[in-house]
C-alpha cells in the first residue's frame, strides 16, 4: 500500500504532519521515499483554464495556414502554453508544414498553471474577450 504525506513549510500544522509521518513509519517499518516538488495544479485551476480557453476560442480568430479563423480550445492551449515562457518551438510536420510544440499543462505545478491563467487573462483582455461566469 502506498501512502502519501504532504508536508509544506507554510502549513500551520506542519509539526503535526511530521509527527504523524514519523509515527506511521515507526509502526509500519516501511521504506520511505521523499519527493520534493511543487504542489500539483488544482481541479479548480484546471476548470478555470479550460473555461477561459473556450471563451478565447469562441471570440478570437487566429491566423492558421495564412487565414484568420476560430481555433479549438486545445489549439489555444498549445499556443498560449508555448507563449507563456516565450518558447515557441516549431517542428517540421510529418507530411510537410509545421507544428508548434506547446508545453504540457498536465506537467505544470500549481504556480506555473496560475501563471498560465494570468497569461490567458492578459491575452484575452488585450483582445476584448468577455469571460464567462465559469472563467
Amino acid at each position: 500500500m502506498k501512502r502519501m504525506f504532504a508536508y509544506s513549510p507554510d502549513n500551520p500544522k506542519r509539526e503535526d504532519v511530521l509527527a504523524f509521518m514519523c509515527g506511521y513509519i515507526r509502526e509500519t517499518g516501511r521504506t520511505v521515499q521523499i519527493t520534493v516538488g511543487e504542489p500539483t495544479r488544482t481541479l479548480e485551476q484546471n476548470a478555470r483554464m479550460w473555461a477561459m480557453l473556450a471563451d478565447v476560442s469562441r471570440q478570437v480568430q487566429w491566423p492558421v495556414d495564412g487565414k484568420l479563423q476560430f481555433i479549438s480550445p486545445e489549439d489555444w492551449k498549445d499556443l498560449l502554453s508555448a507563449g507563456l515562457h516565450k518558447e515557441q518551438r516549431v517542428a517540421q510536420g510529418i507530411e510537410g508544414g509545421f507544428v508548434i510544440l506547446g508545453r504540457r499543462t498536465s506537467q505544470m505545478g500549481k504556480r506555473e498553471l496560475a501563471q498560465l491563467i494570468e497569461f490567458i487573462e492578459y491575452f484575452g483582455a488585450d483582445r476584448g474577450v468577455e469571460w464567462s461566469e465559469a472563467a
